[in-house]
């Protein structure tokens, strides 16, 4: 069996950079499993522009932005195995993956770093009537049509739901010459970035309509039209408001879930809201020694962000293998409350802290002209103004680790939206 430092799982952006970091930071033997034929992940399909802001301080397209991140991983030596499948994760760190040279193999490795990202809620949980007729796309496999296979999937669309990749998917077949007629959304409010909506659907003039659903879909070979409904505060279709509109696709963008298939295989506690698994300050999961980063611990709005998260968990992996186990460290819990419906990570350890810490959150709905405000214990330490707090943009708090030493026995630390 051969044995390394770090494995990672996951060839994306997460899997890159928490390599790089790993590797930054003194541990040379490292090894990625990816189970795409190449590197990069979910960016080889996203042409658009709009990554690396904050990264690189300049705006590249999905591939550049991933292309950075390869070369760094050559340039470092790492090694990485493609169109691997890792079947299981022991609680020994014992990972088992296959693939066609080598077969069924095992690795034994002193840490592990999840990074296997997420995918498309599929229809089949949106419990949509009708037939299930072609036509029907995820919208990312839509993407991956459009942009890598050099095809159109159909002339006359409806996207149900507005997240980020619904909403670039509607700018992208209008421009290659499709009609678009709208976005519904189910909730009062997009799932999407705000600059999203704005590029993506107001230039282009597509409608979006909140507060409306599919309730049915016409077509028995290829969808020839769908039944758009508004609905209650419940969610529920209100009789009367149906109407008809012909179309010979449908795009669903209705939410992404982790992949983490792996982690619950291994047992790891996992976080109901987010799908994810608990972490810690140092983005370690119950299970010691295995850390999580990216879009498998929380969807991400941004992928500097992931990138940035993923470089911590490299970092912390080394760390993990460096330093010796202590004994129990006393823990302080985030709580979200009021709005707030998660945080990562979900408890710190003051001990094993960095100086900052980011601690990254979404809120349960529109709040405007509120405070983000952070409670350690019952007292109130910080607040931030804002105008506007919307679900489809994650949002931060910074903690400082001086600042916590000045509360020795803090257990709880409470973050909430509050009106200004």
């Amino acid at each position: 069996m051969k044995s390394y430092d770090i494995v990672i799982v996951g060839g994306g952006p997460a899997g890159l950079a928490a390599a790089a970091s790993a590797k930054e930071n003194g541990i040379d033997s490292i090894l990625i499993l990816e189970r795409d034929r190449e590197l990069g992940g979910i960016l080889n399909q996203c042409i658009h522009n709009g990554f690396g802001l904050h990264t690189f301080k300049e705006e590249l397209t999905g591939p550049e932005y991933a292309g950075r991140f390869i070369e760094k991983v050559e340039d470092l030596g790492i090694e990485y195995m493609l169109n691997t499948m890792v079947m299981d994760i022991s609680t020994d760190k014992v990972v088992t993956a296959m693939n066609r040279e080598e077969g069924l193999f095992e690795i034994q490795a002193k840490a592990i770093i999840l990074a296997m990202g997420c995918r498309e809620r599929p229809r089949g949980a949106l419990n949509t009537p009708g037939y299930r007729p072609a036509g029907i796309f995820s919208a990312g496999t839509a993407q991956r049509l459009v942009n890598m296979e050099g095809y159109l999937p159909g002339r006359e669309v409806v996207i149900l739901g507005s997240g980020d990749i619904g909403l670039i998917m509607a700018r992208r077949m209008t421009i290659e010459g499709a009609k678009v007629k709208l976005v519904a959304e189910l909730m009062p409010y997009s799932g999407g970035l705000k600059r999203n909506i704005v590029q993506c659907l107001d230039d282009f003039n597509i409608p979006l309509k909140l507060s409306h659903t599919v309730v049915d879909i016409d077509g028995k070979d290829r969808v020839k039209g769908i039944t758009l409904a508004q609905v209650d505060e419940r969610n529920k279709p209100i009789p009367g408001t149906e109407e008809y509109i012909p179309c010979d696709t449908l795009l669903l963008s209705c939410g992404l879930i982790p992949e983490n298939e792996l982690s619950r295989g291994l047992g790891i506690d996992m976080e109901a809201v987010t799908n994810g698994p608990i972490v810690n300050e140092s983005l370690e999961t119950s299970a010691e020694g295995v850390f999580a980063c990216g879009n498998v611990l929380h969807v991400h709005d941004l992928v500097d962000f992931v990138s940035e998260e993923a470089a911590m968990a490299g970092k912390n992996a080394v760390r993990y293998i460096k330093e010796a186990r202590n004994e129990e460290v006393a823990r302080i819990d985030m709580v979200p409350t009021d709005g707030v419906r998660y945080t990562v990570p979900k408890y710190i350890r003051l001990e094993k802290m960095e100086d900052t810490l980011t601690v990254r959150f979404r809120v349960g709905g529109v709040y405007k002209n509120c405070y983000i405000s952070t409670y350690f214990d019952g007292e109130r330490v910080m607040k931030r103004k804002r105008p506007v707090v919307a679900p489809g943009e994650m949002e931060e708090i910074k903690l400082s680790k001086a600042k916590l030493a000045e509360y020795p026995n803090l257990k709880t630390i409470t973050v909430k939206i509050e009106e200004a």
